[in-house]
């Protein structure tokens, strides 16, 4: 059992007919994915990579009934598609636009947050669980399928982590990057909590980084609830106070989040926290006896 993401989900890509959705949708349909078409305003009744293409998402929904979107569009226009998806009832969105403005992400997630769709992103690479379906712009030939969860804030270092197991021979379960920005739709604790629930993920890599309180919240989810070893990461371990590192989300702000505070608070949670990322795939392998 993969978490939200399986075999026969249906894919809808927004900004289908774009330089990025028809490379990322190509990418998708070569690993397996059942991409089902696309949304791209003012060329709906036209077919592209042999998939129809509609003018707004309710018309997709209305004919495709897909389980998951993935969005190809602009940081201007990304906020309004994210709302478009979930009003239209689309199960799991993905966005993986970078530089949406922050005002437009809160009048998002005010939308999203009272819907029945899950947002992953925006700002990340996605999701997938191995052999069975790619949501993202992750490379999928370094996954393997196997039982191993991986929830990163980084994209880099999700593909990181799944490099140093797939060479262990350590499969993973599901793969999902949150994403970096100040409002993002799952977080770590989200993550956590569906890893725990799966009866098909036996161990569980968490990877963060500096800024903000997501990990500690979710170490302190770990301690009290998931009996399942955890290994854990934090970037930017040498960063200065105030500085951005990389994610806009990721800046130390009046003394707090920074990757100390969050290896105290994993480590306390029973977590094995490494402080190197090169030791993720060694920690778990050791942690599962491989």
């Amino acid at each position: 059992m993969a978490i939200l993401v399986n075999e026969n989900t249906r894919l809808l890509v927004q900004g289908f007919t774009g330089r990025e959705g028809t490379f990322h949708t190509q990418q998708a349909v070569k690993y397996g994915t059942k991409v089902v078409g696309g949304v791209t305003p003012g060329k709906g009744g036209t077919t592209h990579e042999g998939l129809p293409v509609f003018n707004t998402v309710a018309d997709a929904v209305k004919a495709l009934q897909p389980d998951a979107t993935i969005l190809f569009v602009p940081p201007v226009a990304a906020a309004d598609a994210i709302m478009e998806a979930a009003d239209a009832g689309i199960a799991v969105i993905v966005s993986i636009t970078e530089g949406i403005p922050t005002l437009d992400m809160v009048r998002a997630w005010s939308i999203v947050r009272n819907s029945k769709s899950r947002l992953i992103g925006p700002n990340c690479p996605g999701i997938i669980s191995p052999g069975k379906c790619k949501i993202g712009i992750m490379p999928g030939h370094i996954h393997l399928p196997g039982r191993v969860g991986v929830v990163s804030r980084s994209g880099t270092l999700t593909y990181e982590a799944v490099g140093q197991l797939t060479s262990l021979g350590i499969g993973q379960s599901t793969c999902i990057g949150i994403g970096g920005d100040p409002i993002i739709g799952t977080t770590h604790i989200d993550a956590m909590r569906l890893f725990n629930e799966d009866p098909d993920t036996d161990a569980i890599v968490m990877i963060g980084e500096i800024g903000g309180n997501n990990e500690e919240i979710a170490a302190e989810y770990v301690g009290k609830y998931v009996k399942k070893p955890v290994v854990g990461f934090v970037a930017g371990q040498t960063a200065p106070p105030g500085r951005r590192m990389g994610h806009a989300g990721a800046i130390i702000s009046g003394g707090k989040g920074t990757a100390d505070e969050k290896m105290k608070a994993m480590e306390a949670a029973g977590i094995t926290v490494v402080k190197s990322p090169a030791d993720m795939g060694a920690a778990i392998a050791k942690l599962l006896g491989k």
